[in-house]
């Protein structure tokens, strides 16, 4: 497989990182569901820990993704009934999810700042928050953290179910290109 996009499918880097971020987000935002659930003191402190560290990796993940892609610009779009309405509407869900991929990670950051919490880096050194706690500004940042992270579950099920839509209505290989398993 090679490491580098092509004109008729993406290359083994742009397909790495785009399925680790699918992986990373999914695992952030099941704890950011779920982590309530788990049990007062060192289980949901974990939870909190691994959250934060998923969401680190995130931020770390799209940016990397981002500067790929500026160097290694995806294949062109498959033809398709939509025609230039559907490739800007392509575009701009993509442009959207790359905003999210850093918008929800950096609200989660100043919620744990506003909470006046040091934020852990992967377990590997804090760093403080730059302010005190502040209860009421912490409550409004965790409304925002949460409703960017549903929306751009949101859009990355709409993203999800065009890639579907490409290949089982229109039959082209809209969603292969992005398997690593297809090629032809």
């Amino acid at each position: 497989m090679r490491a580098r996009n092509s004109s008729r499918g993406y290359g083994a880097v742009a397909m790495a990182l785009h399925w680790a971020v699918v992986v990373l987000v999914l695992g952030a935002w099941l704890i950011g569901q779920f982590g309530d659930e788990l049990p007062r003191g060192a289980p949901r402190e974990t939870g909190l820990f691994v959250h934060m560290s998923l969401g680190l990796a995130v931020i770390a993940f799209a940016i990397t993704r981002l500067f790929w892609r500026l160097r290694d610009p995806p294949p062109p779009p498959e033809q398709s009934p939509l025609g230039s309405w559907g490739k800007r509407a392509s575009k701009a869900v993509h442009y959207l999810i790359y905003v999210a991929l850093i918008a929800v990670p950096i609200a989660g950051i100043v919620l744990q700042f506003a909470r006046g919490h040091a934020l852990p880096i992967f377990g590997l050194f804090e760093i403080a928050s730059p302010w005190p706690a502040d209860r009421a500004f912490a409550h409004d940042v965790k409304e925002v953290h949460e409703v960017l992270a549903n929306g751009m579950l949101a859009l990355i099920g709409l993203h999800a179910a065009a890639a579907l839509v490409h290949h089982f209505i229109f039959r082209d290989r809209t969603l292969l290109r992005m398997l690593p398993v297809t090629r032809s």
